[in-house]
């Protein structure tokens, strides 16, 4: 597997994601890599009936991904620091990068992306919630951390970074 690694970054294009992908492609992503966004959305956005409700959506090239009429079929607004970001390190270094969606609860999802796919590792924003919060709504970062079959690195964003 060495040879064709799968490096997962869990994106909702917020701060905490897009602090997670920079940490990715500094920090993990070598030449030959393969560099597979993972996103999820809410299934109440899902309107493309139930065909990719169990498998997400297939693979999307960035090609593809960079095409703002291609993700909109997909209810995702990707953002252009994401797309710059990418586009750079495709262009630097041999990477493969690809965009798959998925529909329903974030925790769930990432962890089947994890093996379905399968990933070799994954990285993970944290958008650092107080205990209460977290108690409340659950961190997605610390279920695939404890749920998660792959090494699973989660980066912390810091307080003043929100």
């Amino acid at each position: 597997m060495d040879a064709e690694r799968r490096v997962g970054v869990a994106v909702d294009f917020s701060a905490c994601s897009k602090k997670a992908l920079k940490w990715a492609v500094d920090n993990v992503v070598r030449d030959g890599d393969h560099l597979i966004l993972i996103t999820v959305q809410p299934e109440a956005n899902y309107e493309q009936g139930q065909l990719w409700e169990a498998t997400g959506s297939p693979m999307i090239p960035l090609t593809e991904a960079s095409d703002p009429n291609v993700m909109k079929k997909y209810h995702v607004k990707t953002d252009p620091e994401t797309l710059d970001i990418l586009n750079t390190i495709a262009r630097q270094k041999e990477v493969v990068v690809l965009f798959k969606v998925y529909w329903g609860d974030a925790r769930e999802k990432i962890c089947e992306a994890i093996d379905k796919i399968p990933l070799s590792c994954l990285i993970i924003g944290n958008r650092g919630l107080g205990k209460i919060k977290r108690a409340i709504m659950g961190s997605v970062s610390n279920h695939v951390v404890n749920n998660g079959s792959c090494p699973v690195t989660v980066v912390k964003i810091a307080d003043n970074e929100h």
